[in-house]
């Protein structure tokens, strides 16, 4: 298990190039099984969960090939498995994702229940399997292994209780064989679903989108091969522009798109944070204190989940009371405790402190906090409990008195490419040992 020792107290200063989106690539590795012709991916970041996903396909029988500097070629001529082994299966939550493909292809697919991931709350898999029912699959869940079999998808009006973003895109690459017309209500429709989208539109499916997130897809009689430029990585550029405002630093990320990242702009400018939008991408500064604002995750297009912990760092150097009411994943507080012993002035709880709908507002969960600022963070050891809190800790130990040391860089490497050397190209003080 590999440690990151960091010496704290130097401001993040410098440029920074984003690589494709972690939560593009390994959906669209998935959806070029849909076809027996050859796929291309560009801008494609070298990261743990794109390995992971690589593997998943390799052992259903997709061949790979690797082009420099970051071209992925992908072909799947045959299915050679119906069945996602359970040592794969484990690692991400993507083995669900392949179960359109195996459908349209084998007629069956055999997926294990157990799924890796950030640990930030139970993700079900409801959505997805009664949305496969609606569509004609026989499904059974035994053993902790789900099965499902089919002698032919049909469309279906699919209304999501929740928009869910990996219940949409795997409902979505199913609809595009499926006979008929698919309605998927409610649909998520982040950023990422939509690279999703013009991909599948490239490859020759017939996609929609409503004003009022409903998505309608004409089933095609097949999916031909395609080339797809990934789009860049939103939540390592909103990471990057949190940790180089909390530093009080200066760095420019190069590609970042603004498009992307409106509501957090408009958040890190409420707080006091600075930001210069140009053509190449975004430079994220500071220039005086910092204040206390209320913040509220949400789906897309609101303040993205997956940005809350390192803005959460952010806040701790903001002057006064401000407050997180998180309404996406019931579990996304776990890294609090850490940060409390590293001098973070925060709170959880239970109740609602925020006015928008949440799916928590009755439970017991701990979805919302206050946190008092600024804090004179000091240096601890930290074992990293997922990818989103990893870096949070990260941001912690930079601006840190004294020197943090952090295990379990693992979680790191599944969405940040080759994260230390990137930051020691910022100015950080840290040393990666194996």
């Amino acid at each position: 298990m590999d440690t990151l020792i960091v010496e704290g107290g130097t401001p993040l200063c410098g440029e920074l190039e984003l690589s494709g989106a972690k939560n593009s690539i390994t959906k669209l590795m998935v959806a070029s099984m849909l076809t027996q012709e050859s796929c291309t991916f560009h801008r494609v970041p070298h990261i743990g969960d794109s390995r992971v996903t690589q593997a998943i396909c390799e052992a259903l029988g997709t061949r790979f090939t690797q082009r420099p500097p970051r071209t992925l070629e992908a072909h799947t001529p045959q299915l050679h498995s119906s069945e996602i082994p359970l040592s794969l299966a484990s690692h991400n939550r993507l083995a669900i994702m392949t179960v359109a493909p195996l459908l349209h292809r084998q007629g069956r697919a055999v997926v294990p229940a157990m799924a890796g991931g950030d640990r930030i709350g139970p993700r079900p898999v409801d959505f997805h399997l009664e949305g496969y029912r609606a569509m004609g699959a026989q499904v059974e869940v035994r053993d902790q292994v789900y099965y499902f079999e089919t002698e032919g998808l049909r469309g279906a009006d699919l209304a999501l209780p929740y928009p869910s973003v990996t219940t949409t895109e795997n409902l979505l690459m199913a609809a595009t064989l499926a006979q008929g017309r698919t309605f998927i209500r409610n649909a998520a429709i982040e950023p990422e679903v939509m690279d999703l989208v013009m991909f599948l539109q490239k490859m020759g499916a017939i996609i929609d989108y409503n004003v009022d997130r409903t998505l309608v897809v004409e089933g095609v009689g097949q999916l031909r091969g395609a080339a797809h430029e990934l789009m860049p990585d939103r939540l390592v550029a909103a990471s990057m522009g949190a940790a180089a405002v909390a530093s009080g630093g200066d760095v420019f990320v190069r590609g970042a798109r603004q498009a992307d990242l409106v509501a957090f702009l408009n958040t890190l400018r409420r707080v006091g944070g600075q930001f210069e939008v140009k053509t190449e991408g975004i430079r994220f500064f500071r220039q005086g204190p910092l204040r206390a604002i209320t913040l509220e995750t949400n789906v897309h297009p609101g303040f993205m989940t997956d940005w809350q912990p390192p803005f959460a760092i952010l806040l701790t150097q903001a002057q006064g009371m401000s407050v997180i009411h998180e309404t996406v994943f019931e579990g996304r507080f776990g890294y609090v405790e850490q940060l409390q012993r590293m001098g973070a002035d925060v709170a959880l709880y239970d109740t609602c402190l925020g006015g928008g709908r949440c799916r928590f507002a009755a439970s017991n969960y701990q979805h919302s906090c206050v946190i008092k600022g600024p804090a004179a963070l000091r240096g601890a050891q930290c074992a990293i409990p997922d990818l989103r809190a990893g870096f949070t800790y990260l941001i912690a130990a930079i601006l840190a008195k004294g020197t943090s040391t952090l295990t379990g860089v693992e979680h790191l490497d599944r969405g940040y490419e080759d994260l230390a050397a990137g930051l020691q190209g910022l100015g950080a003080r840290l040393e990666r040992r194996t």
